[in-house]
């Protein structure tokens, strides 16, 4: 029953940390990598023009809520002119404005924007449109009208593919007579959507122009490109006017929409506006910190990347404490190898992090060397438990100085940080190798030394590992996952594999 309290836990605690991670990763977009950067891109647009020294109002159309990106900045250079930011129906509006301005200006609006999804834009939200009422065609287009469409709802199924159907009836279609007299009529050529949303009103279908720009590294003038959108009745449908091809590429930045001018202005000459485009890196964590706004999330704010980064370098170390631990218990309880003290090799791991590890495994033989000789000394003159290990303290600090200078004469910048050692550490296992050496004799002691240096060794390899410290420091509830390994071994109460190794010899007697 205790076995099955246990595994329950267990899992609880495992599955609990892998959802949150999973939704850290797939929503948040943290990295599982010790990834710093994520691609973001700047695109900016300039509005020149040239004052006239009266009232002067420019109105805008900036983006809102555009489809595959996430919005991380955005900012609006004014000047000396006001500056509001109106939403109307699908779109929101700038206006800047200027008593008396004067002279040559420039306005700039600039959105930091990164791509969430490779998917082609296929559809978009918004509000329910009205059905449209069916024009006042000519007669003759009228009747080429109705042809067409006759033929196209014949090879159609539902809205989506009648639109499509339609728009490549449109745009390849040299041989019929009444889609070249519908072609001509309504000017549909290149990027012209009006005359295909007023034969698309023909059969009641809403449409609408939606305006877009390619993001591309290195833009420096780039185009809006208009895109064709019909409602289903749930959704709106996004179409390529020109192809008839359904969607738009994933790296399409959604504008505005609708049939009025991108720039609007009232009191100034003849304006102009350019939208340039540039690749830049943004930092994962602050993506991750903005997603979590847009989702009205929390989790960001009580993550360790909120603290102070001083804080922060110190959890990076000691939320590897526990794996250090999940190691000596292994090395312990499944394998069997003796150590100094139970977790005194994660304590002299993360010394070697001061030193490097070769470095360190050698100063740490050497101490314990010197020490345990000095020791020895010590016990001839009959001290106390206490005096004894505040004199095995001093004569460990007075060691470290002693290597110290030695190391700054020779020129060995290693050498120096042996300062950084633990002292009450080290002279606590000194402490506890004099007294193994003593109760169990020399063999046993240097056994136990060589298995408290290689649980460190291994320690060290784990606890200071890049991707492993990245994981458990963005991701501190897998920490979850190692507490239910603990409690599982903490059950374990088979043999080691030293025990395996040392009663090999030992086979049941044959029954005669």
């Amino acid at each position: 029953m205790k076995d099955l309290h246990i595994r329950v836990l267990v899992l609880i605690l495992c599955a609990s940390a892998i959802a949150l991670v999973s939704w850290k990763v797939t929503v948040l977009e943290l990295p599982l990598t010790p990834s710093a950067e994520a691609t973001a891109w700047n695109v900016e647009a300039r509005i020149d023009f040239e004052a006239r020294g009266v009232p002067a109002t420019i109105e805008f159309f900036v983006p809102q809520d555009p489809p595959n990106f996430t919005v991380i900045d955005e900012d609006f250079v004014a000047g000396d002119y006001g500056l509001s930011v109106d939403r109307q129906r699908d779109n929101r509006i700038a206006m800047w404005s200027g008593r008396r301005p004067r002279g040559p200006q420039a306005l700039y609006y600039r959105i930091l924007l990164h791509q969430d999804s490779d998917e082609p834009i296929v559809t978009r939200a918004g509000r329910k449109p009205l059905f449209p009422k069916t024009p006042d065609y000519p007669d003759d287009i009228e009747v080429a009208i109705n042809a067409v469409l006759g033929e196209v709802r014949a090879h159609s199924a539902d809205v989506a593919t009648f639109t499509r159907v339609l728009l490549e009836r449109l745009a390849t279609d040299r041989s019929s007579e009444n889609v070249k007299l519908l072609r001509d009529h309504f000017n549909i050529e290149g990027s012209q959507v009006g005359g295909i949303r007023q034969i698309l009103a023909g059969v009641r279908i809403p449409s609408r122009i939606t305006w877009g720009v390619r993001i591309r590294d290195g833009v420096r003038a780039a185009d809006l490109e208009p895109w064709l959108e019909v409602h289903n009745g749930n959704e709106w449908l996004v179409f390529n006017p020109r192809s008839g091809e359904r969607g738009a590429p994933a790296e399409t930045l959604f504008w505005y929409t609708g049939s009025d001018a991108l720039l609007e202005t009232n009191g100034i000459g003849q304006a102009r506006t350019q939208i340039a485009i540039r690749r830049s890196f943004l930092d994962v964590y602050q993506l991750a910190e903005k997603k979590a706004d847009l989702l009205e999330s929390r989790v960001m704010d009580f993550s360790l990347l909120a603290l102070p980064l001083q804080t922060q370098n110190v959890y990076r170390v000691l939320l590897m404490v526990p794996l250090g631990a999940l190691i000596v218990v292994l090395m312990r309880n499944v394998v069997g190898m003796n150590t100094y003290g139970t977790f005194m090799p994660v304590l002299i791991s993360l010394a070697f992090r001061e030193t490097n590890l070769l470095w360190g495994m050698f100063l740490f033989v050497l101490l314990i060397s010197l020490g345990l000789s000095i020791r020895f000394y010590f016990e001839k003159l009959k001290l106390l438990l206490v005096p004894r290990l505040a004199s095995v303290v001093t004569v460990v600090v007075l060691l470290m100085m002693g290597i110290s200078v030695l190391s700054a004469n020779l020129g060995l910048q290693r050498g120096l940080s042996v300062a950084l050692f633990p002292m009450v550490i080290m002279a606590m296992t000194i402490e506890r190798a004099s007294i193994v050496w003593e109760e169990n004799g020399a063999p046993e002691a240097f056994r136990q030394g060589l298995g408290t240096l290689f649980v460190a060794l291994l320690g060290y390899l784990v606890m200071f590992n890049e991707v492993l410290q990245h994981l458990i420091f963005v991701f501190p509830e897998l920490l979850l996952v190692v507490l239910g390994l603990t409690l599982l071994l903490g059950r374990y109460t088979g043999y080691r594999l030293s025990e395996l190794r040392r009663f090999r010899s030992f086979e049941p007697a044959e029954t005669k």
